[in-house]
């Protein structure tokens, strides 16, 4: 591999969301591709929360929802619900488990997804084993890579999630119903569902 002098370095055009509103103000405007995590105990409003981003990415552009845990079951469907997912978008697609390979393929496709999302790491834990998820994410270098993972001890779990946290440029964290967002940008904090966040942390 050759070596890159700083004119090439400074030379190169980096592909960035230009977001606004609140995900402006908590993520800035950061790059296509890459990692990001999000994860939380369950019944936090972590689907919630990511199916909101998902809705708010497929307005910028093509977003593939991969929903293994629940598939499509009711309480998936009355999250999309919530999360004001319109009938109409034809920006965001479903799928329920799948193996690796065959969304590797579809990544592969022309006009393909920019944005995949696993919901989550627990499903795959035997796929992405060895270093799986290194080789995953390296066999899809221009797609954003955004891993749900469930929590334990206050870290992601599975060995995959924990990795996923340390090459993230946007971590997030949910608990009762908001989302704390880290890593390489701004950051910052989000109420999911203002009133029910409210009471919980106040609680704490």
């Amino acid at each position: 591999m050759r070596a890159l002098s700083p004119h090439n370095i400074y030379s190169r055009v980096h592909k960035t969301f230009k977001f606004s509103y609140e995900f402006e103000a908590l993520m800035g405007e950061p790059e296509t591709t890459g990692v990001w995590i999000i994860y939380g105990k369950e019944k936090n409003g972590k689907t919630w929360f990511t199916l909101r981003l998902a809705n708010y990415l497929s307005t910028l552009t093509k977003v593939l929802y991969v929903s293994a845990e629940e598939g499509t079951s009711a309480a998936f469907v009355s999250a999309c619900y919530r999360a004001n997912i319109g009938s109409d978008n034809r920006n965001l697609a479903f799928l329920e488990y799948t193996e690796l390979d065959e969304i590797t393929d579809r990544l592969k496709k022309r006009r393909a997804p920019e944005v995949l999302i696993i919901d989550n790491a627990t499903i795959y834990e035997d796929d992405f084993r060895a270093g799986g998820f290194r080789k995953f994410i390296q066999k899809n270098p221009n797609t954003l890579v955004i891993l749900v993972a469930h929590e334990e001890r206050g870290e992601p779990y599975t060995a995959a999630a924990k990795l996923a946290k340390k090459l993230a440029s946007i971590i997030i964290r949910v608990e009762g119903l908001k989302a704390f967002v880290s890593g390489r940008c701004p950051g910052g904090e989000i109420a999911i569902d203002y009133d029910k966040a409210e009471l919980y942390h106040l609680a704490k």
